[in-house]
């Protein structure tokens, strides 16, 4: 299902002595006029959680090494791990109510540090009182 480019990327890693891990999405893009599903594949991550609807809906990640490439889905619980979320909270038991509350998302920790480097000392400096936590 990967484009030319996208086999480019996985080859050009797989060719590397270092392991690789990246995401792969799947997307709808216009071919010769026709919808096409094609896998695209970043070894960012960037982008790695979306809700379960629409075109990108499970997240496959993709691992190389020595040449050889493996896939598998990404868990629900990796998902709430990449979100910041405690190892103790519970998910819902169905795969794809556990990645729609994860999916999407804004990760909690990453809120917690502007909140407490940008955001509270600048309504500070501004006079603006806030309510402890």
């Amino acid at each position: 299902m990967m484009s030319n480019g996208n086999r480019a990327k996985v080859d050009l890693v797989a060719g590397n002595a270092r392991r690789a891990v990246g995401a792969v999405y799947k997307r709808t893009r216009i071919e010769n006029g026709k919808k096409v599903q094609r896998a695209e594949v970043r070894f960012d991550l960037a982008g790695c959680l979306r809700t379960p609807g629409g075109g990108s809906s499970r997240q496959t990640i993709l691992a190389v090494e020595k040449g050889k490439v493996r896939t598998r889905l990404i868990s629900a619980r990796e998902t709430a791990r990449l979100m910041g979320l405690p190892e103790a909270y519970r998910l819902p038991e169905r795969y794809n109510d556990a990645y729609h509350l994860t999916g999407d998302g804004v990760v909690v920790p990453v809120v917690r540090h502007i909140a407490e480097w940008v955001l509270e000392p600048a309504l500070t400096q501004s006079g603006i009182a806030l309510a402890s936590a």
